[in-house]
């Protein structure tokens, strides 16, 4: 557990054990956890400490329960949210599998059928949370998970969550939510104000 910070161990202890890190993306760090009550595993993201700052416990909690009442097949269930000496985290299943963009660095490139599905499964998932009125705002390769011959849109909510909750503080500190290869081009301009149209862009260009 050299990589797990002693802090957020010792934070989150009762709870969940910290086993390993899985990775680092733009607003958070992923860790392979134990779920102590459920006996299973899970993934559990921390907010990076600037952006955490920046949006601070209250509104990270109300924003990202938003996404909490999603219930579809092809999203990525929220199972838990808090806060805990400074760390804000939330929790998802672990999927064992991999992503999108691992598939597509092994591969190169889909046949035009297993492509199709793809989009297909993650268009559906799409579908059902703007009827929600929750915009993903981060589709990518990264946050597509390939699980057993299914697509499974992850990070749903931490996107929205931190766009809602920081507002015009997350453009003075200079953290930019979305991923400039897939973003709308209203994303890009950073207009806060998007709607399904932006995420349809995005899915658009992971197709193509």
């Amino acid at each position: 557990m050299s990589d797990v910070p002693s802090g957020l161990s010792a934070a989150l202890a009762g709870r969940y054990r910290i086993e390993r890190e899985l990775g680092r993306g733009g607003m958070a760090t992923v860790y392979l956890a134990h779920d102590l009550k459920h006996d299973r595993s899970v993934a559990l993201k921390v907010l990076r400490p600037e952006l955490a700052a920046v949006l601070g416990a209250e509104r990270f909690l109300r924003e990202i329960a938003v996404t909490a009442r999603l219930d579809h097949p092809h999203i990525r269930t929220l199972i838990d949210s808090g806060a805990a000496e400074g760390f804000l985290f939330y929790v998802v299943p672990y999927v064992r599998g991999e992503s999108l963009r691992e598939k597509l660095t092994r591969e190169k490139q889909l046949p035009l059928e297993q492509a199709l599905q793809i989009t297909q499964q993650v268009d559906g998932a799409l579908d059902y949370a703007h009827r929600q009125g929750v915009i993903h705002r981060d589709i990518k390769p990264e946050n597509i998970l390939l699980h057993e011959g299914e697509a499974v849109v992850a990070d749903f909510g931490i996107a929205l969550a931190v766009t809602q909750g920081a507002g015009d503080r997350l453009t003075e500190s200079g953290l930019r939510v979305g991923t400039p290869a897939y973003m709308s081009p209203e994303q890009a301009t950073g207009d806060l104000r998007l709607d399904a149209r932006s995420d349809v862009y995005s899915l658009a260009a992971v197709l193509y």
